[in-house]
C-alpha cells in the first residue's frame, strides 16, 4: 500500500521521496503537449520523455480512452477505487520482484475526485528497439531475443499475471539485448487456469503477426512453457 500525497491539486504516490521542485517539473510536464507514438501495430500512446533533477531520464504516460467513447471524452475517468495509473505502477512492481524485465515504475499521479486524469512515470530505457523493428532488420538477433521473450512470458504464465495486450510491439530490447515487456495497463491476476493464460497469450501474439504482416519467425514461438 503506498502513502499518496498531496501537491496542489495533484495527489502522487511513489517509493522516493519527490521534492518540492520535482513535483513542479511533473506537473509542468502532464501539462505540456504530448507526443503521440504511433507504433508498428497501429496503436497510439502518448508519452513524454523528460529530466527529472535528481532522478534523471523518465517516461510519463498520459492515459486516454479508446473507442467511440474517446470523441466525448478523452481523458478524463470516472473514479471507482485505484485510477488506472496506481494500478499499472503496482503491477509492474510485482512483476519486478518475480525478476520480470519491465520499466522502473518511479511514481504515479492523478487529479480529480468523482472523475480524474491520470499519468505513471517510469525510468526510460535508453537505446532501444522493438522486437518488430529488430524482425525487421537482423533475424538473427530476433530469433536470439525471442528466446528470452518467452522466458520473460513464461514467468507471467506461471504467476498467472495477464498483460492483455502482449504482442512483439510491447517488447523492447536494449542495446545490452536485455529484453523489457511494456505496456500493463488494464493487466492484472488472472482469474482462470494457466492453460488458459498460456492460449490467450499465443492467441494475442499470433493475430499480431498475421494482422500486420510481420516476419513469420516470430510465429515460430508456439509455447510459452510456464512450467
Amino acid at each position: 500500500m503506498h502513502q499518496i500525497n498531496t501537491y496542489g491539486s495533484y495527489h502522487f504516490g511513489s517509493p522516493l521521496d519527490l521534492t518540492n521542485q520535482q513535483l513542479k517539473q511533473l506537473i509542468r510536464y502532464f501539462n505540456l503537449p504530448k507526443d503521440t507514438v504511433n507504433s508498428a501495430l497501429g496503436g497510439r500512446t502518448s508519452i513524454t520523455v523528460a529530466q527529472l533533477e535528481g532522478i534523471g531520464s523518465v517516461v510519463i504516460k498520459y492515459y486516454r480512452r479508446g473507442g467511440a467513447i474517446r470523441y466525448l471524452i478523452k481523458k478524463w475517468y470516472f473514479k471507482f477505487g485505484k485510477t488506472r495509473s496506481q494500478i499499472e505502477y503496482e503491477l509492474l512492481q510485482k512483476v519486478r520482484n518475480l525478476g520480470i524485465n519491465v520499466p522502473e515504475p518511479v511514481a504515479f499521479a492523478y487529479r480529480g475526485h468523482l472523475f480524474y486524469q491520470c499519468w505513471l512515470v517510469t525510468r526510460e530505457i535508453k537505446d532501444h528497439q522493438t522486437l518488430v523493428q529488430i524482425s525487421c532488420s537482423n533475424e538473427e538477433q530476433a530469433r536470439m531475443v525471442m528466446k528470452e521473450v518467452v522466458k520473460q512470458v513464461s514467468m507471467l504464465i506461471k504467476n498467472k499475471f495477464l498483460h492483455v495486450d502482449l504482442h512483439p510491439g510491447n517488447v523492447i530490447v536494449d542495446n545490452q539485448n536485455k529484453v523489457y515487456l511494456l505496456d500493463f495497463d488494464k493487466g492484472g491476476v488472472f482469474p482462470r487456469g494457466k492453460n488458459a493464460l498460456r492460449s490467450r497469450y499465443l492467441r494475442r501474439w499470433n493475430r499480431a503477426i498475421q494482422k500486420h504482416g510481420l516476419p513469420e519467425m516470430l510465429s515460430e514461438v508456439n509455447n510459452f512453457n510456464y512450467l
